[in-house]
């Protein structure tokens, strides 16, 4: 002990002096550390945290004070994070068709379990020789679930906006969902033809989200031509072969000024999971749920993966990196 009170010791590597007669615990304090917190290694002897308080630092001592490091910091409260189209605003950020379930019934039990609030419906014939036969009405409330009514099956600009006219004259629907198929072998979009029914539509007072190929320059034209979505393929329509081409869909979100969702090819969750780590607005599916052996089980599980890749996109993923990084800092090493 030197003439003014204090000893000098050895705190991780680094020379410091303090008043004789400090314990552990005091040590700690004055370091602006909460002893409960800590690990303390005396002279090569980890002393017994219950101990702190007891033991006094004598001169010469040598000092490991430790604590845990994770990989960041205390998780952030996840606000409520909601999308909006055309002016109407959606939770939920899965869209479900309602076709090849077994029945209404199942497809109902689907949706509720996806947690969707948007569907996409068929405008089809009425069947005039069995008019009280069971409607989706029947089990999908429309006024609980927005209805986006479809063009599912058209192959031409003029198929599909007759169709539609008829949607809004059933419903009053504007919100639609517009695709114009180019072939019936890949049901890939005719764009030329899906382009000209986006312009029509727009000046009729529709608002179109509109299926297309997963081309970055065809979705900004849409999109000038009036779509209040763009809805890029990921994969041939039922095909379940998941997101063929990440590039181009990260380019479509880069560039849109609408909401962006993936329509077509997802099948499986990880499929949506990635759709929406790529800073996706939303996805659109119908067979990955409708034909998994246990459909309603699937549409939970769409449900998790669709909200999990959205707050991993708001997250920010790690960098890419060519080498390993450690998880644990060197610095500091005892």
């Amino acid at each position: 002990m030197t003439i003014d009170g204090t000893i000098q010791l050895r705190v991780n590597g680094e020379h410091r002096r303090v008043p004789a007669g400090l314990t552990l615990a005091g040590l700690a304090a004055d370091l602006g550390l909460d002893p409960a917190k800590v690990a303390v290694e005396r002279n090569l002897e980890v002393v017994p945290r219950s101990t702190l308080t007891d033991v006094v630092i004598e001169d010469g001592d040598e000092l490991e004070i430790v604590h845990f490091v994770g990989g960041g910091d205390h998780a952030a409260k996840v606000e409520e994070d909601s999308w909006t189209v055309a002016g109407r605003t959606f939770r939920s950020r899965l869209i479900v068709g309602t076709g090849k379930y077994k029945d209404f019934a199942q497809n109902a039990a689907a949706v509720e379990a996806s947690g969707a609030e948007i569907v996409t419906v068929a405008v089809r014939r009425v069947n005039i020789a069995d008019p009280k036969a069971p409607m989706l009405t029947d089990y999908i409330d429309p006024k609980k679930i927005t209805y986006l009514p479809n063009t599912a099956g058209c192959f031409t600009a003029d198929e599909a906006i007759r169709t539609l006219r008829l949607a809004r004259e059933a419903g009053g629907w504007t919100l639609v969902k517009l695709e114009v198929l180019g072939e019936a072998r890949t049901l890939y979009p005719d764009m030329l033809e899906t382009l000209r029914a986006t312009e029509i539509l727009a000046r009729e007072g529709f608002q179109p989200m509109v299926y297309c190929v997963d081309d970055p320059i065809a979705a900004k034209r849409l999109e000038d031509a009036g779509a209040v979505a763009i809805m890029p393929l990921g994969a041939p329509i039922g095909s379940g072969l998941g997101i063929q081409n990440r590039v181009t869909i990260r380019l479509i979100v880069e560039g849109a000024g609408v909401p962006v969702l993936v329509d077509a090819g997802v099948g499986t969750a990880s499929d949506a999971a990635v759709a929406m780590e790529l800073g996706c607005d939303g996805v659109l599916m119908n067979t990955a749920i409708a034909e998994a052996k246990d459909p309603i089980l699937m549409a939970q599980a769409m449900k998790a993966a669709v909200e999990s890749g959205r707050m991993a996109y708001r997250a920010g993923r790690m960098g890419r990196r060519l080498y390993a990084d450690p998880s644990s800092p060197l610095a500091g090493l005892i």
